[in-house]
């Protein structure tokens, strides 16, 4: 049956591997949130996203027939398109997928708060205008693990309303977030699914991603190669990802899914089985680092509370690059101090029975993440 599907964050991580997997479906239609300075730097925004996409001529054809790109934003009310758009969008829209996203996890409280509680009031607001009209029929919200914020031992697939600290204004914001909506669809029976990714990295068959974000960055720092080699003891830390298209496919699934996976909360994430210790990602960046020819200093591993007082001695006399690095790495240090695992099993179940996507080989999907941020960087093949 065909889809009318509002989406934003079309331009991010996640929403750029979801949209052509929408398109595949040759009578959805897609309007897409930009955000936008003008009406020209929409468009462009609008070519680099099919750029990406690298399209067949008659799939590219057919696409540019079923987009609209909408200049606005996810955080303003009624997402900041004119109110003849709105009305046309809510009095036509199936389907609403909410991926946009401010990923930075040292942000102002209120500011974080104004990206997360922002962005969901303006998608339960679409979505009881959708209601209303009589077309609504699913609600896909991109939130994060991260919700969980302090929480130790396992991360269950359900709300979390007990109380806890947060590692960062980006969880405390997203968590606030789902909070509200929680409180709507229980009021208003929306059907939504809420979606919990994990660190998304690339492709898990390309290793292709739009941006290179967190997961990059902390590839580089546990390399040793912004650090001259001193590195904090990782001991038995893992961290868990989830290569793009299986969140995109997840959604895409769910997106058909009127009754099975509604009022769910899919935890989309390597889980407690498939989780890498940081110590075996360590020596998988260092070796890719190796294949593209790249320097690299001999690890001193130090405790945690030593590495801290030299990352502070070192700030001063490093590039400004590196240290926009490297003032993300206290955010990894107190993440290394949880034992935190996000259980899945639910999820994995879901999908097993009822026809969902197949998580990936984790340890093949980090390879060729960091083999393409490497061979992009370096411009090494």
């Amino acid at each position: 049956m065909a889809k009318r599907i509002f989406v934003t964050g079309a331009t991010g991580a996640v929403g750029s591997a979801l949209v052509p997997l929408l398109l595949e479906e040759a009578d959805n239609f897609v309007w897409l949130l930009i955000r936008a300075e003008s009406s020209e730097h929409l468009k462009n925004r609008l070519e680099e996203l099919f750029l990406f996409w690298n399209l067949d001529k008659e799939q590219e054809t057919s696409a540019r027939h079923r987009v609209i790109a909408l200049q606005g934003d996810a955080d303003l009310e009624k997402f900041g398109v004119s109110e003849s758009v709105y009305t046309e969008v809510s009095s036509q829209c199936t389907h609403i997928i909410h991926c946009a996203g401010v990923v930075r996890m040292n942000l102002p409280l209120e500011v974080a708060r104004h990206h997360a509680l922002g962005s969901a009031k303006s998608v339960v607001e679409l979505a009881l205008a959708c209601q209303a009209s009589g077309n609504l029929q699913k609600v896909e919200y991109v939130s994060t693990v991260g919700v969980a914020g302090k929480m130790s031992g396992v991360v269950p697939e359900t709300w979390i309303t007990q109380p806890r600290s947060f590692h960062n204004t980006y969880e405390q914001s997203k968590a606030e977030a789902e909070d509200y909506l929680r409180q709507k669809i229980e009021l208003y029976n929306l059907p939504v699914t809420v979606h919990r990714p994990s660190m998304v990295v690339g492709d898990s068959k390309t290793g292709k991603i739009i941006h290179f974000q967190i997961f990059y960055y902390l590839c580089e720092f546990i390399s040793g190669s912004k650090t001259h080699g001193l590195l904090p003891n990782l001991k038995d830390a893992t961290l868990d990802t989830v290569p793009v298209d299986y969140v995109a496919r997840a959604i895409q699934w769910s997106a058909d899914q009127r009754t099975v996976a509604t009022n769910n909360i899919l935890h989309l994430c390597s889980g407690p089985h498939l989780s890498m210790q940081l110590i075996n990602l360590q020596n998988l960046v260092r070796d890719k680092m190796r294949e593209v020819d790249m320097p690299l200093p001999a690890v001193i591993a130090v405790s945690s509370v030593f590495f801290t007082v030299l990352l502070r001695a070192m700030m001063p006399i490093v590039s400004q690059a590196t240290l926009r690095q490297l003032k993300t790495v206290p955010i990894f240090l107190d993440y290394l101090a949880d034992r935190q695992i996000f259980g899945n099993d639910k999820t994995i179940h879901l999908f097993q029975v009822n026809g969902g996507p197949d998580l990936p080989p984790v340890k093949n999907c980090l390879a060729l993440a960091i083999t393409h941020y490497l061979q992009t960087k370096t411009g090494k093949k």
